[in-house]
C-alpha cells in the first residue's frame, strides 16, 4: 500500500468500516484527539495487532464508532502540539522501543477522514510513558492488570520472527510478479516456470515468499522480499538492508574508489554480488603448469561463505544497518548487524545458530549456503590451502566482522597471528578426524622440515595461550599431538 495515495487510503477506510464492529486492532472516533489519549492507543494497538496477529492497527478519526458512517473530523495531525512540540514527536518521544507509527488525512466522501497506523509490536510490547496498553474488547486499558493478555502476548512476540513480518502489503497479483524475481526463484530451485500466473503465485505462497490477506489482497514478507526482491528498494522497511562493497584506495578508510549498494534480494543477487566482489579484488601471479596465471589474493570459496552467513546470521532487527563488504589493499573485511550466537572460537567445530532460520533453509535450498556446520569448515581449509594469515572475528559494538588478510610470510605475521593459525588449524583437524603435530604445522606454515624447531615454537605459543592442548601427555615426542582446548580429555 501506498500512504501517500489517497486513493489507497480511501480503499482501506471503506474496507475497515466494512468490519461488523471495532476489534482489538481497529478504533474509530470523531473528534477526541487528546495527546495523551492518543500515545496511549500507539502502545494498546501496537500490543493489540501482534497478540491479534495483525501487522497493522488502526486508529480512525472521522468515522462513527456506532454506526461506521463517515462524519469526517476537526482533527489535523500535520499541525497538533503538546506544549510547543509537534504531537508524532512527543509521542515517538515517549514511546519504549520507539516504534513505528504514522498519521495520514485524506478526503472521504467530502469529508476528512484522519487515520493512524501503528506498526504491531515486534520482541516485546510498546510502552507509552512507561506503561503497556491493551484492548480488551473494545476498552483501552493497562496491560499489566491482565496477565493472561500479558503471557499470552509475550508468547506471541517471542516466536515471531522478522522474517514472517510484512515487507509490501494490499498487492494484487500484478503487483507481486513486479516486485519479486520469480524467473530466478524457479532457476535456482531447477524447477520449470508454471506456465500460469496463477501457477506462480502458488509456488510462491507455498514457500511462504507471500501470503494471502482477509480482504483478497497480497502480502509480500519480509523473507520473500530480502531473498527475492528485483529492487529491494521497493520495499522502505528493508532497503537499508542492502548489502554494500566498499572499495578503498591503500590500507585505510581515508579514500574511497568506489562503493555499491546491491538491489535484488540475497538469494536472486548473490552470483552477481560475488561477482562484483571478486572483480574488485587485486590479484596476485602465479606460476601454474609452467605459465604465469592470475590468482585473486583472497580465495574465492572463502568469500562466498562468508557473505553467505553475513547475510544469514545478521540480526536484521537491527535498524538502519546491513552487511558490508570493504575491500582494502591488504584485506577484505565482512560485517553484519548484530552479535554472533556462538563464541567465535567454536565456529569451526560448532553447528551455526541462526536469527533468521527461514532465509538461512532457504538459502541452503538453492545451494547458497552450506550444510549445518560445513562452511567455516571449508573457509579454514581456504584460507590453509593457500597459507594465508588466519580469518579474524571481532565482536563488539553489536555487529560482526570477520577480516580475511592477503597472503604474509609466516616472518611478517605477528605472535596472535601465529597462535591464532595455530589454534584454527587444530579445530579444523579435529573435526576431519586428523592430528595436529609439528608435521601438519609445518604443512601450514610452509615450514621446511629441517626447521622443525620453528614449528615447535609456534605449537608452544598456541600451547602457552591455553588454545591447544597435548591430547597424550605420556605420548613419546615422535607421537605427540594436540587437540583444541575445548577437546581435552581431562576437562
Amino acid at each position: 500500500m501506498d500512504w501517500n495515495d489517497p486513493d489507497d487510503l480511501r480503499s482501506l477506510v471503506q474496507r475497515l468500516r466494512r468490519l461488523p464492529s471495532e476489534n482489538e486492532w481497529v478504533e474509530f472516533k470523531v473528534d477526541n484527539a487528546d495527546p495523551g489519549s492518543t500515545g496511549e492507543y500507539v502502545s494498546c494497538l501496537a500490543n493489540s495487532a501482534a497478540l491479534a496477529g495483525q501487522e497493522t492497527g488502526y486508529l480512525i478519526w472521522g468515522v462513527s464508532d456506532a454506526t461506521h458512517e463517515i462524519v469526517g473530523t476537526t482533527f489535523r495531525p500535520e499541525t497538533a502540539k503538546k506544549g510547543n512540540e509537534d504531537l508524532y514527536h512527543w509521542i515517538l518521544r515517549l514511546l519504549t522501543p520507539q516504534s513505528d507509527f504514522s498519521f495520514h488525512s485524506v478526503e472521504v466522501d467530502g469529508k476528512t477522514v484522519v487515520v493512524l497506523r501503528v506498526a504491531a509490536a515486534a520482541k516485546v510490547p510498546v510502552k507509552f510513558q512507561n506503561i503497556e496498553y491493551i484492548r480488551v474488547g473494545s476498552y483501552k486499558k493497562n496491560l499489566s492488570q491482565y496477565p493472561d493478555h500479558q503471557r499470552r502476548l509475550w508468547k506471541v512476540l517471542e516466536a515471531s520472527s522478522f522474517e514472517d513480518g510484512t515487507a509490501a502489503g494490499d498487492l494484487g497479483v500484478e503487483q507481486v510478479v513486479q516486485l519479486l524475481d520469480y524467473p530466478e526463484y524457479f532457476r535456482l530451485h531447477k524447477t520449470p516456470l508454471p506456465e500460469s500466473r496463477s501457477g506462480i503465485i502458488e509456488t510462491l505462497e507455498a514457500d511462504r515468499l507471500i501470503r494471502h490477506t482477509v480482504e483478497d489482497q497480497w502480502q509480500i514478507t519480509n523473507g520473500g522480499a530480502l531473498l527475492y526482491a528485483k529492487d529491494l528498494g521497493d520495499f522502505p522497511k528493508l532497503a537499508r538492508k542492502a548489502p554494500r562493497v566498499i572499495h578503498y584506495e591503500g590500507k585505510s578508510r581515508i579514500r574511497t574508489k568506489k562503493e555499491q549498494i546491491g538491489q535484488r534480494g540475497y538469494a536472486a543477487g548473490f552470483q552477481g554480488l560475488i561477482a562484483y566482489i571478486a572483480d574488485q579484488l587485486p590479484n596476485s601471479e602465479v606460476i601454474q603448469d609452467g605459465l604465469r596465471m592470475d590468482e585473486l589474493q583472497f580465495p574465492r570459496l572463502a568469500i562466498r561463505e562468508l557473505v553467505a552467513n553475513a547475510l544469514i546470521h545478521q540480526d536484521l532487527t537491527v535498524t538502519g544497518a546491513g552487511p558490508m563488504i570493504e575491500i582494502f589493499d591488504d584485506r577484505l573485511e565482512i560485517t553484519n548487524p548484530g552479535l554472533p550466537l556462538l563464541d567465535p572460537l567454536r565456529f569451526i567445530d560448532l553447528a551455526p545458530r541462526s536469527r533468521n532460520e527461514f532465509i538461512g533453509a532457504a538459502m541452503r535450498q538453492v545451494g547458497i549456503a552450506e550444510e549445518r556446520g560445513s562452511g567455516w569448515d571449508k573457509i579454514a581449509a581456504e584460507i590453509e590451502f593457500h597459507q594465508l594469515p588466519p580469518a579474524r572475528v571481532e565482536d563488539k559494538d553489536e555487529q560482526t566482522r570477520v577480516t580475511l588478510f592477503a597472503p604474509k610470510p609466516l616472518t611478517k605475521m605477528d605472535r596472535p597471528d601465529r597462535v591464532l593459525a595455530v589454534y584454527q588449524h587444530a579445530c579444523l583437524r579435529y573435526v576431519s578426524n586428523e592430528p595436529t603435530n609439528n608435521a601438519s604445522v609445518r604443512e601450514r606454515f610452509g615450514i621446511p622440515e629441517r626447521n622443525k624447531a620453528l614449528a615447535s615454537r609456534i605449537i608452544k605459543e598456541a600451547v602457552d595461550e591455553d588454545l591447544i592442548v597435548v591430547y597424550d601427555p605420556s605420548a613419546g615426542p615422535r607421537s605427540i599431538r594436540y587437540v583444541p582446548y575445548w577437546a581435552d580429555p581431562e576437562r
